[in-house]
């Protein structure tokens, strides 16, 4: 199943923390003119090193739909940012 949701939680030092959540389908959508123009440029790169077409696009797809239940943390210096993918 794809990721539904990816949130984003901002700590610093002396101030509020910021958590944004980003749906993934209506950004999707948005920015699927770019998508499209990154499919393509996808091809073009699997065609001169000789990729399988098929196999990298469904290898990506896989690789899209084990995101969930990720979670990164990057601590710098006093600051925080914690990124989940549901």
């Amino acid at each position: 199943m794809m990721p539904q949701l990816f949130t984003v939680l901002v700590r610093r030092p002396e101030h509020r923390p910021i958590r944004i959540w980003v749906p993934v389908l209506p950004v999707a959508l948005v920015f699927s003119p770019l998508l499209v123009l990154a499919a393509l440029v996808a091809v073009v790169a699997c065609v001169i090193y000789r990729i399988s077409v098929p196999l990298a696009f469904s290898s990506g797809w896989r690789f899209f739909c084990a995101l969930s239940g990720t979670r990164v943390d990057v601590h710098e210096g006093r600051s925080t940012v914690l990124v989940s993918i549901r």
